[in-house]
């Protein structure tokens, strides 16, 4: 099908942008890469009156190291972020995850933005920016704020973004010198994850000083699961450990029955998939 009629508009600023934004109304929708708006809108399961597309403003691309934070411009491509040696150094959990995206046709139009912004559990990255404790940055006819991305997601489509404002930046604190690891099982390549698990660890000693833990596609929303993490804490990742954190992700997670399986089978991978997580970037550590 062909999506319905629109105006079209290519801001060159986030100014520019928001104001479009705000001019247009209720019906309009801001476009990154496109993958999950185009679409819906072929689908004729969304109409937007107007598309304002991100693609000409240059300021929300580029990805930047800087004493120890990472900041990442929401046009940045899900390639770009492979590609960035940077970032590689200072957040190689990024590039894992981002390499397990969709594939390489879709990895080189897909931005982080739009990745994170709309709010669909399938994606991988608002799990893995729970995981890294990022922060989103938000503009609006308002100014600026910030707000977490353990405080951003409230149910399937569901966020803090209020209507009139842009993501404009993901930041997070640098990761080089910890464990990581993005664990995702998934029925075929390019598919969303049945489930996945991204695991950062930090060890002292033999035994686990700290650890975040976060799960993507077993609920509405990313999930983070502090309960697990504590299970790790102090512990030398043995199995009572693992059992235990294993257990309270369990209580975290509420997976749907759907075309990938039924909510049993989608708790029994993810306890899989966190497990492997946790060797994996045990063994990194």
């Amino acid at each position: 099908m062909f999506p319905g009629r629109f105006d079209y508009h290519r801001p060159s600023t986030v100014s520019e942008a928001v104001r479009l934004l705000g001019e247009r109304g209720e019906e309009a929708r801001l476009l990154a890469g496109g993958h999950s708006l185009i679409p819906m809108m072929k689908l004729r399961m969304a109409a937007p009156s107007d598309l304002i597309d991100l693609g000409g403003v240059a300021a929300l691309r580029g990805v930047r190291v800087e004493g120890g934070t990472v900041r990442i411009g929401a046009m940045a491509t899900q390639a770009d972020l492979i590609a960035d040696a940077a970032l590689a150094e200072a957040a190689p959990l990024v590039r894992e995850a981002a390499l397990q995206i969709a594939d390489p046709q879709v990895r080189y139009v897909g931005t982080i933005g739009g990745n994170v912004a709309n709010g669909d559990p399938g994606n991988d990255m608002p799990g893995l920016m729970q995981c890294l404790d990022a922060t989103f940055t938000l503009v609006g006819p308002d100014g600026e704020r910030q707000v977490r991305a353990r405080e951003f997601y409230f149910g399937a489509y569901d966020t803090a973004r209020a209507d009139d404002e842009i993501l404009t930046e993901v930041s997070f604190p640098a990761h080089a010198g910890r464990g990581w690891a993005y664990e995702k099982q998934k029925r075929k390549i390019g598919d969303y994850a049945t489930a996945a698990a991204a695991v950062l660890l930090r060890m002292d000693g033999g035994r686990c000083a700290e650890a975040s833990v976060a799960l993507t596609n077993l609920a509405d929303r990313p999930v983070f699961s502090a309960g697990a993490a504590t299970a790790l804490e102090g512990s030398t990742l043995d199995e009572a450990a693992l059992s235990a954190a294993v257990a309270a992700m369990q209580a975290d997670i509420e997976p749907a029955s759907d075309n990938r399986g039924p909510a049993e089978f989608k708790r029994h991978v993810a306890g899989v998939m966190l497990r492997r997580a946790v060797a994996r970037a045990a063994a990194r550590a």
